[in-house]
């Protein structure tokens, strides 16, 4: 007996994989785009970054620039006064030894030459030599000071004229001679003078100038 199967045959395939359907590629490709750009998006912040710190660190070594540079400003003005401090006293210094060594210093050889005992600033070997060629400047070492003073010192660009009083004219003569070998003064001259009479003690005296070039 012949059976007839009516009954719609059901159609078997083949075990496959789902098929995608256009929705889910477009799906895929949008989300594809998004990575790629999140990607290129944190390569640009990366970058972006690396671009900031390089500048920060620029501005942090500018920054530190200027303030060394600001520093050694402040020093420099610093040294500068310390310069002007020194450079006043070294004025200061420089007018105390000027004073010392200048007339000063020659009214000191004044009072020097006029002091009991005493012989003029010289070399000895010089006041020797001077006596052994002409004994007429040879020096009177008890010559008595106190037999000529002075009255009168005027000096202008270092050109210095003296004027006193002595006994005799060989008191002036003595003075004359040790004004000339002094190393305080040189060309010194002996200019006309003239005898007097004391109105105190009316002895009479001997008046007296003389002119010479003072060295300080």
């Amino acid at each position: 007996m012949v059976r007839v199967n009516l009954l719609p045959e059901r159609k078997t395939s083949r075990a496959r994989g789902p098929a995608a359907e256009p929705g889910q590629l477009w799906v895929l490709m949008v989300l594809g785009f998004v990575v790629l750009e999140v990607v290129a998006l944190l390569f640009v912040e990366k970058f972006k970054q690396d671009e900031l710190k390089k500048i920060t660190d620029e501005n942090a070594a500018t920054n530190a620039d200027i303030a060394k540079i600001q520093s050694g400003m402040a020093d420099h003005a610093a040294i500068k006064a310390q310069l002007k401090d020194l450079k006043e006293r070294e004025e200061a210094v420089k007018k105390l030894k000027e004073a010392r060594t200048g007339p000063t210093a020659v009214l000191l050889e004044l009072s020097n030459i006029l002091t009991p005992g005493n012989l003029p600033t010289a070399p000895r070997e010089r006041i020797e030599q001077v006596a052994k060629e002409n004994d007429k400047m040879a020096l009177h070492p008890n010559w008595d000071t106190r037999r000529l003073w002075l009255t009168s010192y005027n000096e202008l660009e270092r050109s210095v004229k003296l004027g006193g009083l002595a006994r005799e004219p060989e008191d002036i003569s003595e003075f004359f001679r040790r004004l000339s070998l002094s190393s305080f003064f040189a060309d010194v001259r002996l200019l006309p003078g003239n005898k007097i009479v004391d109105a105190t003690t009316k002895q009479e005296l001997v008046h007296f100038d003389i002119s010479a070039k003072v060295r300080y």
